[in-house]
């Protein structure tokens, strides 16, 4: 059910580097990416993606990870992604690519989750050391990156503190908790004709 898939589908930021994702593994959840919404129907999203550990490693060093844990920085080696994919929007199809990119992204993570890999969006990124590293063009964009791999922690959901503090945290299990928003504080009116 979709609602269970939502709810299992965090972000997670410890891997098991050694489980490789193989290149088919990453063009089905690419065709994910493809087959979703796009505004105007314009498809301007292109896709690379590595799961050479060579060029993982390369890639890593691109990234930034977890700005709330304050003093991690990322993933040791065994725990960092055996796979990426980043996505670009190509400025010759369009240069506005309003959330197309959310939109596919949430549909590869959704469908990397149903097949039990777990993944990252990662949006701080050091975009010329990445360009340089995959040999970018510069007509295309870097709007994500997005890490997977098999998940080597485990992450819950719990309700924000009366507080309204949405920072994530670890244990000192090292379980990874992320707060949300009741839904009663998200729905601000609700109409009804009946």
């Amino acid at each position: 059910m979709i609602g269970d898939l939502v709810k299992k589908t965090r972000s997670c930021r410890r891997f098991k580097e050694n489980r490789p994702i193989d290149p088919d593994t990453l063009a089905s959840l690419v065709d994910l990416g493809r087959l979703s919404a796009s505004a105007a129907n314009r498809q301007p999203l292109k896709y690379i993606t590595s799961c050479d550990p060579s060029v993982n490693a390369q890639i890593f060093q691109c990234l930034a990870w977890a700005a709330y844990l304050k003093d991690w920085k990322g993933p040791a080696e065994g725990e960092r992604p055996s796979a990426y994919i980043v996505m670009l929007g190509d400025t010759d199809i369009s240069t506005d690519f309003w959330c197309d990119h959310g939109i596919a992204g949430q549909s590869i993570l959704l469908g990397a989750c149903e097949m039990g890999i777990a993944g990252c969006f990662i949006g701080a990124i050091n975009h010329e050391k990445l360009r340089d590293v995959l040999n970018i063009p510069e007509r295309y964009r870097i709007m994500l990156v997005i890490a997977l791999g098999e998940p080597a922690e485990k992450i819950v959901l719990e309700s924000t503190e009366p507080n309204g503090n949405i920072k994530y945290w670890r244990d000192e299990k090292g379980v990874h908790h992320v707060p949300k928003r009741p839904l009663k504080e998200v729905i601000l009116r609700t109409y009804n004709a009946g």
